[in-house]
C-alpha cells in the first residue's frame, strides 16, 4: 500500500504532535461546554466518542482518497461559545443538540453553494500568509513564555532541537519531543492517572428545536466556526501548498456533524494550527508525503473516540510546559514561511503586516475571534492602498 511506503517516522510524530497540542489545549473547554448543559459522565464521555471517530474518519479518509493532508478538528472558538451561551440560556441538552443539528446544515448549505470558498478565493495570498503567520505566532510565543514556569525543561528543548535541526533536521521535532519526555519523566513530572481500559459508548440524545436555540446557540456556533476555523484552516492549505476541494470538505464536515450531532459532536471543522504541524516542512520536505502525517493524526482520534478515558489519561499527562514548547518549535518554519510569504511583495506588505497584528492580538469582537477581524482590516487597508494608487494613476 502506497500509504505504508509513504509514511515516515517524522509524518507519523507530527500527526501525534498534532493531537497532543490540540486534545490537551482545549479539551477542558469541550467539558465545560458538555457541562454547560447539564450532561451526565456518560453523555461527556459520548462527546468524546463522537468528535474522536468524526475527526478521525473525516481526516483520514480523504487524506488518503486525495494523498493530501486534510485535516478535521473540533471547533474549540464554538466550544467556548456553548460553553458561556449554555451557561446564561439555561437550555437543555436536547436543545443543544438541534442547535448543533441545525449549524451543521447552514454548514453542508456553505459548502454546496461552494460561496465560502468563493469568497476565500478573493484573498491575495499574502494576506491568507499573514493569517497563518498571525494564528501560529501565538503558540511561538508561548513555547518560550513557558520557560517562566519551567525554565530548565524549556532552555533543554530548544538546545536539542537546534542541535538536531543542524545533525538530522527532518527528525529535530522527534529528537526533542523524545528528550522532553525523558527528561520530565526522570523528574517524576509525568502525572499518570488511574484509568479504566474500557471502551467509550455512544449516547444518542434526541434533538430539541427551538428559536432561542437557534438564535442563541446554532447561529454563533456557525459564524465561530466559519470565521474562527474554517477561514484560518483554508489559510494554512493555501499557504502550504496545496489545492484542495475546499468546498466539498466543508460539505463533508457539515454532514459528519449532522450524523454524529445526537452522540455530542457539536462543530467539525478544518484544523488549522494543527494543520500547519502536519502541512508544514517539519512534518516531511517532501509535500507529497505529509498526508501520511493527517493519517496518523486521523487514527490517533479514532483512537480517542474508542478509549476515551484511557486516552484523555495518557494525553493530559504531559506538563503544559512541554506541550506549549513543542508546539512552539514544531511551529517555527510554518510561522517563517508564512511570514517570508505575507512580506516578500512591497504592494502587499503593509496590508498583510495589519493582518498579521491584528490575528496576533487575540482581539475578539462580537464573538468572532482574531482571524475573521485580522482578514477583515488587512483587506480594507489593501482596497484603500490599491484604490488610492489606482485614482492617482489615472489622474
Amino acid at each position: 500500500m502506497q500509504f505504508f511506503k509513504d509514511l515516515s517516522l517524522s509524518t507519523f510524530v507530527a500527526g501525534f504532535v498534532a493531537v497532543l497540542v490540540g486534545f490537551t489545549s482545549s479539551v477542558a473547554i469541550v467539558f465545560q461546554a458538555a457541562q454547560a448543559f447539564g450532561a451526565t459522565p456518560a453523555q461527556i464521555s459520548s462527546w468524546l466518542w463522537a468528535l474522536g471517530l468524526g475527526m478521525g474518519l473525516c481526516s483520514l479518509g480523504p487524506s488518503l482518497l486525495l494523498r493530501q493532508p486534510v485535516m478535521v478538528a473540533w471547533s474549540t472558538p464554538g466550544a467556548a461559545v456553548l460553553a458561556t451561551a449554555g451557561l446564561v440560556g439555561g437550555f437543555s441538552m436536547g436543545e443543544a443538540i438541534g442547535a448543533f443539528m441545525l449549524s451543521a446544515a447552514l454548514m453542508i448549505l456553505a459548502g454546496i453553494t461552494g460561496w465560502f470558498e468563493r469568497v476565500m478565493n478573493r484573498i491575495p495570498m499574502e494576506i491568507a500568509a499573514a493569517l497563518l503567520a498571525g494564528v501560529l505566532a501565538r503558540f511561538g510565543l508561548q513555547a518560550f513564555s513557558a520557560a517562566q514556569t519551567a525554565l530548565p525543561l524549556v532552555l533543554l528543548m530548544l538546545m536539542a532541537y537546534l542541535l538536531s535541526r543542524r545533525l538530522a533536521a527532518r527528525y529535530a521535532v522527534v529528537i526533542t519531543l523524545v528528550v522532553a519526555v525523558v527528561f520530565v519523566a526522570l523528574q517524576g513530572q509525568m502525572v499518570w492517572s488511574a484509568v479504566p481500559l474500557e471502551l467509550a459508548m455512544p449516547v444518542f440524545t434526541a434533538p430539541r428545536f427551538s428559536v432561542a436555540a437557534a438564535v442563541s446557540l446554532a447561529i454563533p456556533l456557525f459564524v465561530v466556526t466559519m470565521a474562527s476555523q474554517n477561514l484560518p484552516g483554508v489559510a494554512v492549505i493555501r499557504a502550504s501548498g496545496y489545492d484542495m476541494p475546499v468546498s466539498r470538505l466543508i460539505t463533508l464536515t457539515g454532514l459528519a456533524t449532522l450524523v454524529l450531532a445526537p452522540f455530542g459532536a457539536f462543530a467539525l471543522n478544518f484544523g488549522a494550527i494543527t494543520a500547519a504541524m502536519c502541512m508544514g516542512p517539519e512534518a516531511h520536505e517532501d509535500r507529497s508525503r505529509r498526508y501520511t502525517a493527517t493519517v496518523s493524526f486521523g487514527i490517533f482520534y479514532v483512537a480517542i473516540g474508542l478509549f476515551g478515558a484511557v486516552i484523555t489519561g495518557l494525553l493530559t499527562a504531559f506538563p503544559r510546559e512541554l506541550v506549549a514548547a513543542i508546539a512552539g518549535l514544531a511551529l517555527l518554519g510554518s510561522i517563517g514561511n508564512g511570514l517570508a510569504s505575507a512580506l516578500r511583495d512591497e504592494p502587499y506588505r503593509e496590508a498583510a503586516l495589519i493582518t498579521f497584528l491584528v490575528t496576533l492580538s487575540g482581539v475578539v469582537i462580537a464573538g468572532v475571534g482574531a482571524a475573521f477581524w485580522g482578514v477583515v482590516c488587512g483587506s480594507i487597508a489593501l482596497f484603500v492602498q490599491q484604490y488610492r494608487r489606482s485614482r492617482a494613476g489615472g489622474g
